[in-house]
Parts: structure tokens; sequence; C-alpha cells
């Protein structure tokens, strides 16, 4: 019987998870097998912050078995037992402290002047002024203004036809309709243009009357709810049971 023989070859890259004593992340980075470990720790000081020459490498399977240490910085990094998805601990010795990297509060931040910002031949901001962009296009914010003050004075006039104490029936896009009786009608804090407060028969609402801590009106929690004066028709209608106060 003729004797069969097999080849096994590696892939020239490898995917690898990176930690650090400096640091509590791990990274995954692919790497070439045919780099030296000199080489393969230089590419790891822009991963862990470590210096290349402060350096421990310890190897780990993907189940996190110790495999040895890569101690032969002229050693290839495939001669060592590196596999897809095992783990790379870099051990500093340089005397940074742990997290000390992670700290962005030490780091130098630089500012400018509005003034100076002005001053600049080029940036973000010169660019769109001259392209008439954003909050320099004066033609769209005054057709934005024009169209909001409308929107705006079509909600008054909805508004000004809702008193409050009506009964009232809302339908609002994409939810049921509902029933309930008018709480408020006007304008708010927490966003413009004009608002209708209900309280609604059941609790089908999100809060008691308060938004952001200013009360303007009172209900139960999850009775109270604002909606804008289109989706509101003002009738005689009864209240509504549900079913929701049941009990079994």
């Amino acid at each position: 019987m003729e004797a069969v023989s097999y080849r096994v070859e590696s892939l020239p890259v490898v995917n690898l998870r990176i930690g650090s004593s400096l640091t509590s992340f791990i990274s995954e980075k692919r790497f070439n097998r045919g780099i030296t470990v000199s080489e393969f720790k230089c590419k790891l000081e822009l991963i862990v912050g470590s210096p290349a020459s402060c350096m421990d490498l310890e190897l780990f399977s993907p189940d996190d078995k110790f495999l040895g240490l890569l101690d032969q910085d002229d050693a290839l990094l495939g001669s060592y037992p590196v596999d897809d998805r095992c783990r790379i601990h870099v051990t500093d010795k340089s005397g940074v402290k742990v997290g000390e990297y992670d700290d962005v509060s030490k780091v130098i931040k630089y500012e400018m002047s509005n003034e100076a910002y002005e001053k600049r031949p080029e940036s973000a901001r010169l660019f769109l002024k001259r392209s008439k962009l954003g909050l320099y296009n004066e033609e769209q914010r005054a057709k934005d203004e024009s169209e909001m003050q409308e929107r705006q004075q079509e909600e008054k006039i909805l508004a000004d036809d809702i008193l409050v104490g009506s009964r009232c029936e809302v339908l609002v896009a994409g939810q049921p309709t509902k029933r309930g009786t008018v709480m408020f009608v006007g304008q708010t804090e927490f966003k413009p243009g004009y608002w209708v407060g209900l309280k609604y028969d059941e609790p089908l609402g999100k809060h008691d009357g308060s938004v952001n801590g200013k009360k303007y009106f009172e209900c139960q929690h999850k009775y109270g709810a604002f909606v804008k004066p289109q989706s509101v028709t003002v009738g005689d209608y009864p209240e509504e049971d549900y079913g929701l106060n049941d009990e079994i």
C-alpha cells in the first residue's frame, strides 16, 4: 500500500487579540506571520501605547490557555503557535501607571478663540459662508422662518377654537383614536408652537400634566398628554370605557 503524505500550510496572516497591562480593553488586529517579534512590538506600540523596548509578550490560546513567551526579538511571529483568535498580553515595564493612557483629563487641549478662528484663511465656517450653506444661507433661513410663522399662525387659529374643559376626540397619525378632556391650550416651554393638553379617559397618555418639571395641568399619572391642535376634534363625546382598569 502506497504511503500518503500530507502538507500543512498556514495562512500568511493571523487575527490576534491584543491586551495590555496599561488598559482594560482588548483590540483585535491582523498581522503577517512573516514579521519578526521586534517588528511586531513596533506595531503594538500604536495599539497599547507602550514602548517596544519595554514590552514583555505572553501568548495565550483562543480559550486563554498560556502558551509561552514571545521572547526572541529576531524570531518570526509565525515560528510561535499563533493561530486566529489567540491573545497577546503586553506587560509594560516602563513604569507607566495602569489606566494612565485612558485618562484624557491630562491631555493638553488646544483652544482657539472665536476671533482667531474668524481670521483663518481656510476653515469650515468660511466654506459655509462662501457657499451660503446652513446658517449662512439667508434666503433659506428667511424661508424657514416664514414657514414656521405661518404654521404657528395656523395652529393659533385652531387653538383659539378649543376651550379648556371641552370634550374631544384625538387622532394622531399611527395611533388609535382616543377620547378625553381639554385641560390646557397655549404655548409651552418644552417645544415651540401651540399645544393642547389633554386628560384621557383611560391611562393612554405619558404623564400627569407635567413636562420637564413644569406643571401645566392636573391629572392622574399616564392620563396626560400634549398634542397639536390639528389632532383635536371638539364635540359631545361621552366617556368610553376601554376596559383597561377591569380586574380579573
